[in-house]
């Protein structure tokens, strides 16, 4: 049977628990620590990212980037996170599909805890978190779409590794996160090997430009040939 295949005769309804699905290789996470998430969004379309979402770490220049560990909650309920917690690897990002509810928080400073305990490698929420001293400490990555005092319940339903969307951003099981203080991406597992060798040769362009834009040597032609393609006479 597929991971992904709905037996409700085996699971009550809107529960689920798939198993961990592995993510890129260690040395391919190791190598992606050092891409921005900007870059890595150029050299997939400019089009996909996260929208909404803020980083709750306090330090902006603390990094995230690991393997996804997929989840889907009932708005303002933690009962499958505490489950996800018992599964995750170290370096897992437990990236979490709230509905975008910001009525109850999903996460606070007991379950950054635990996250603290299993060397979790980030959290991605769509969805409230609360205890922001805690989480201001750093260390984990957190990034949420808002934050409030009023906690969770432990009720259910929620599924665990299954493709799910987190802010505008579609993320299945093991593709690779990344995330910093300019947002969050997901870059496809079957993809990321291939897309690295261009993220190393968009950084090497960057520098380039920004030698020319830091010394004035900037060709002008770079953009008057696409002003005069819109018929502008310059």
């Amino acid at each position: 049977m597929s991971a992904y295949t709905y037996d409700f005769n085996e699971w009550p309804t809107g529960f689920r628990i798939n198993p961990r699905q592995e993510g890129p290789s260690a040395d391919l996470i190791e190598a992606f620590r050092s891409i921005p998430v900007a870059v890595a969004g150029d050299c997939l379309g400019r089009c996909v990212g996260a929208r909404g979402l803020r980083s709750y770490h306090g330090d902006p220049a603390l990094k995230m980037c690991g393997p996804a560990f997929t989840l889907r909650v009932r708005p303002g309920d933690n009962l499958m996170v505490h489950k996800a917690l018992m599964m995750v690897q170290p370096g897992d990002v437990l990236v979490i599909d709230g509905g975008g509810d910001l009525s109850q928080a999903v996460i606070g400073g007991l379950v950054r805890t635990t996250a603290l305990r299993v060397k979790l490698g980030g959290i991605v929420i769509d969805g409230a978190v609360r205890d922001l001293e805690e989480l201001a400490e750093g260390i984990v990555p957190v990034f949420a779409a808002g934050h409030t005092h009023r906690g969770p319940s432990k009720d259910g339903p929620g599924e665990i590794n299954i493709p799910i969307a987190c802010a505008g951003l579609c993320v299945m099981p093991g593709d690779l996160m990344l995330g910093d203080a300019d947002g969050v991406i997901a870059i496809p597992q079957e993809v990321a090997a291939r897309l690295l060798p261009k993220t190393l040769a968009h950084l090497e362009r960057e520098a380039a430009i920004r030698e020319t834009n830091r010394l004035g040597t900037a060709n002008p032609e770079r953009f008057d040939s696409l002003l005069r393609t819109k018929g502008l006479p310059v």
